[in-house]
């Protein structure tokens, strides 16, 4: 019995992860409004019977991506902080700050698809009240795991801030969007946009961090 239940619960899973990634496919290319849920069925491959089991608006699937797509930007940059920690990697405190920055986020690639969804997530919560709070919520969650990371980049490294580590990660935040965004706008490739986003929070960095005592 416990096998069987197993069973169903992966396939269930397998589903509802089908499904998300057929409609952060359409959401980026199509927009909210536009992608129904027969679209977003026909490209996963499922009924509408499949989609109405695992979510019940198209508006939660939606906001379950928003969580999802902020949830594995943190989750990279934090196992790779773990890692630098791990392997006692992390340049010595007279090192540039840049250079530790760049060694952070070299793992966070960016990609057009993610840039455009949460693009539309955005657009979307500023129109709809319900979405717009769910956003903000959801907001606050990535800022205080960003916060988090600034704190342990800053201890790990030795680094000391000019401005409160909360402070620190709003700001880097908002950078990654206005660069991801930009980047999309001029047609650059994943490669290109992620070193744009990466040296827009490098120059950010370099503002917000003391420089080390001679």
């Amino acid at each position: 019995m416990t096998d069987v239940l197993g069973a169903t619960t992966r396939r269930r899973e397998a589903t509802r992860q089908k499904l998300l990634d057929a409609a952060a496919q359409l959401f980026a290319e199509e927009g909210l409004d536009a992608a129904s849920v027969e679209a977003i069925c026909e490209r996963a491959g499922f009924t509408r019977g499949a989609f109405y089991s695992n979510f019940e608006t198209k508006d939660e699937l939606f906001l379950e991506l928003c969580g999802r797509v902020a949830r594995a930007r943190v989750a990279a940059v934090r196992g790779r902080v773990a890692a630098l920690e791990g392997d006692a990697q992390f340049p010595p405190l007279t090192a540039d700050p840049l250079a530790i920055v760049r060694q952070i986020l070299e793992v966070t690639a960016d990609d057009r698809l993610g840039i455009l969804l949460m693009s539309e997530i955005r657009i979307n919560a500023l129109r709809n009240p319900q979405l717009g709070a769910a956003y903000l919520a959801q907001d606050a969650e990535l800022s205080e795991g960003v916060t988090q990371i600034v704190t342990d980049v800053a201890q790990a490294a030795g680094l000391k801030f000019r401005i409160p580590p909360a402070e620190a990660a709003r700001l880097m935040l908002t950078v990654w969007e206005s660069e991801a965004t930009r980047g999309v706008m001029s047609g650059a490739e994943d490669a290109e946009l992620s070193r744009r986003t990466s040296e827009g929070l490098a120059r950010v960095a370099q503002l917000i961090i003391e420089p080390p005592l001679a």
